[in-house]
């Protein structure tokens, strides 16, 4: 039985004050404050390494060079039955997605996505009835009882979201007149099993990783040796690097000092959400009156009785982000505009950097007003995240972050010898900033090249039925937007759903329009629901997804920011198309030559068009060489409409500086007739002289 017992706080949170005594399916809440009880004989953070192992394998170091000869072959090798598991219509198994989930009881905040989450378990009941005989159904028999696998052929919003707002109603008067009321036949689409993944590419990605620029937090000769080890160098308080929170030296004690002895009394003893506030708060004191941990009380009061986790993540997540100076003993480069530069660190260096982000612990971050040291950063400290000026509908949707947030560190914390070996975030990651100069960019007025290979559907996930594609990150120039704050759209739920990713906010300037930022090796952890105002979090991911012999996960992520159309008609001009074409290639661009899963790109908030945006990834693609899958979020009409765009394109062997040129006059014509101009794609098959009857 774990007690719960009284213990003052604060009275500004009065309302959330409560007992809880637990026990076998019983929750009572009757009292005031709460207080989460510890056992005091919690195991001590498993390590990566044998001391003595690491210690033979460093006497046997010398500087953090490649030793080619002692990579071997890449294990990870493609099932002959489905190449990437990226079947849109077969029965997935957890091999195939690379992933399960962990079913939730339900409750009466999940109600959103219970359906969903049954939907899901029958599906899996009835792939174990088909392929009992699978070497994978094996693995999923043992987790049968509480673990559905998530199924490609589900319903995708259990996976991802809508798209970003109601897009854009651009369909001519022709197309709309004869719109069916039952689901659009978009004929035939390139299959999506013939999209080549990375698993396609495993011996270009298995090759030395480039130390140009290249900045690798681990011991690469004890790597190659099978041993996860963080790399010693000399730490710098500089401008161009991360100022770590234990360099920070000033003041007696220091700042370091009192942040090590706030957190190791949440290590032990019993603590409870006001002992976490003024944990954080003892070394952020010139924010005493700018700070509110709203959100955090509401996670507290109205959702941890589902969870029931705090107390035993917190403790693992203090201990974790005192291992800093253990787990960091060289500089972290700041990503700076204009330069590529890469840092690739472990899974566990990348949770401890992530621990300290939670408990707020980075100096000179906090501050990001115009003039300031990071204004050209985003945000890394969580109390943002922990606020909401007493907004309980913000409050809410804040702690369903929390949920996967929480989730996220108790499975990095996981000590338990049960784990399947497969899941554990036991690898590395890379981050990578790249910058094309301007006179390197495409002219585009002379490209040659013709579209590539379409898959398009409005069913699906660029997250799950794009596993080992190039994924798209709806970005903001600032990495990670609002994951932070209460921001809920396409890269936030992405970053709560891989929450490694939180992780390059630390170092990341803000994207300048001839950039992107190209992440390598993310594990996913959650499965979430909904989208913005309806967003919640459904349960645990299992990712089983392969990885190259530098135990990067197979998964890729190219973060790219579209314009901010404040006026959607703005984005008719020949310059913001020219943009928008030059970002695409950027992120498109590069090895390995995988397939893009992506879809409406700034198309939301953002006010982009759609169709218009559709055709710009499309010939970016083509200039890359990268065939697409294209998912539209439900939206059967957009995607009727790229598809058959696409065939015509295709079938009139339509260059890229064809169409460019059909894209510039279409300008024109939108500004001569802003009033009525014609929809787009008729545009264009006018300008080709494509008939209408053969459509």
């Amino acid at each position: 039985m774990l007690q719960f017992s009284g213990s003052a706080t604060s009275s500004r949170f009065h309302s959330c004050a409560f007992t809880f005594v637990l026990l076998p399916q019983v929750i009572t809440s009757n009292h005031r404050h709460w207080t989460i009880t510890t056992r005091t004989d919690t195991t001590e953070q498993m390590s990566h390494h044998n001391s003595d192992q690491v210690r033979e394998c460093l006497t046997h170091t010398n500087g953090n060079t490649v030793d080619h000869s002692s990579r071997g072959e890449p294990r990870n090798q493609r099932s002959q039955t489905d190449p990437a598991g990226k079947g849109a219509t077969s029965q997935t198994t957890s091999n195939e997605t690379g992933g399960t989930m962990n079913k939730k009881p339900s409750t009466s905040s999940e109600t959103s996505g219970e359906g969903r989450v049954e939907k899901m378990v029958a599906s899996f009941e009835n792939a174990q009835k088909e392929d009992k005989k699978s070497t994978s159904d094996e693995y999923r028999d043992k987790k049968a009882q509480n673990t559905p696998s998530y199924s490609a052929s589900e319903d995708c919003r259990a996976s991802n979201r809508p798209s970003q707002s109601e897009p854009m109603d651009t369909s001519d008067a022709f197309s709309s007149a004869t719109r069916p009321k039952c689901v659009i036949d978009l004929g035939p689409t390139y299959p999506i099993k013939k999209l080549k993944g990375m698993e396609d590419f495993s011996k270009e990605l298995n090759q030395p990783i480039s130390m140009k620029g290249h900045t690798i937090l681990i011991d690469i000769p004890c790597f190659q040796r099978g041993l996860i080890v963080t790399y010693q160098g000399k730490h710098v308080w500089d401008a161009n690097h991360v100022k770590l929170p234990h360099l920070y030296s000033r003041g007696s004690p220091s700042r370091w000092d009192t942040t090590r002895q706030a957190l190791n009394r949440l290590t032990k003893g019993s603590f409870s959400i006001g002992d976490i506030q003024s944990a954080i708060m003892s070394y952020n004191s010139s924010n005493k009156d700018k700070w509110t941990f709203d959100a955090l009380y509401y996670y507290g009061r109205n959702v941890h009785a589902m969870d029931n986790n705090l107390h035993l993540v917190i403790p693992k997540m203090a201990k974790l982000a005192l291992d800093l100076p253990d787990l960091i003993q060289q500089p972290i480069p700041l990503l700076r505009q204009q330069q590529n530069q890469a840092i690739t660190m472990s899974q566990q260096q990348i949770s401890c950097l992530l621990a300290n982000a939670f408990f707020c612990t980075f100096p000179h971050r906090n501050d990001t007003s115009p003039g300031s040291e990071y204004a050209n950063y985003p945000t890394i400290n969580f109390s943002s995240l922990f606020g909401s000026r007493n907004d309980s509908a913000k409050s809410a949707l804040q702690a369903e972050k929390l949920r996967a947030i929480f989730h996220y560190f108790d499975t990095v914390t996981n000590e338990s010898p049960h784990q399947d070996s497969a899941s554990k975030p036991d690898g590395l990651v890379t981050f990578e900033r790249i910058c094309i100069p301007s006179q390197h960019l495409p002219d585009w007025k002379n490209r040659k090249e013709t579209l590539k290979n379409l898959h398009i559907s409005s069913e699906g996930s660029i997250e799950i039925e794009g596993t080992g594609m190039l994924q798209v990150d709806f970005a903001s120039k600032y990495i990670g937007g609002g994951v932070l704050k209460s921001g809920l759209v396409q890269e936030e739920i992405l970053f709560l759903m891989s929450p490694e990713l939180i992780v390059a906010r630390l170092f990341t300037e803000k994207l300048a329009d001839n950039e992107c930022l190209k992440i390598t090796g993310p594990q996913m952890y959650n499965i979430t629901s909904g989208y913005s105002k309806t967003f919640s979090w459904v349960g645990p991911y299992i990712d089983l997804t392969k990885r190259d012999t530098w135990k990067r996960r197979y998964r890729q992520i190219v973060a790219i920011d579209a314009l901010d159309f404040k006026n959607p008609k703005e984005q008719y001009t020949k310059e913001n198309i020219t943009r928008e074409l030059n970002k695409a290639y950027v992120g498109f661009c590069g090895q390995p030559k995988t397939a893009i899963a992506t879809g409406n790109w700034g198309c939301g908030a953002f006010k982009g068009d759609p169709k218009l945006k559709a055709l710009i990834q499309l010939m970016a693609a083509a200039v890359a060489d990268r065939d697409m899958a294209f998912f539209t979020f439900g939206n059967e009409h957009l995607a009727y409409e790229v598809q058959r765009m696409h065939d015509i394109l295709a079938k009139n062997t339509v260059t890229v500086d064809k169409l460019y040129k059909i894209l510039k006059d279409y300008c024109g014509h939108y500004t001569r007739e802003h009033r009525s101009p014609k929809d787009l794609y008729r545009f264009i098959r006018e300008k080709i002289g494509h008939p209408e009857s053969s459509l």
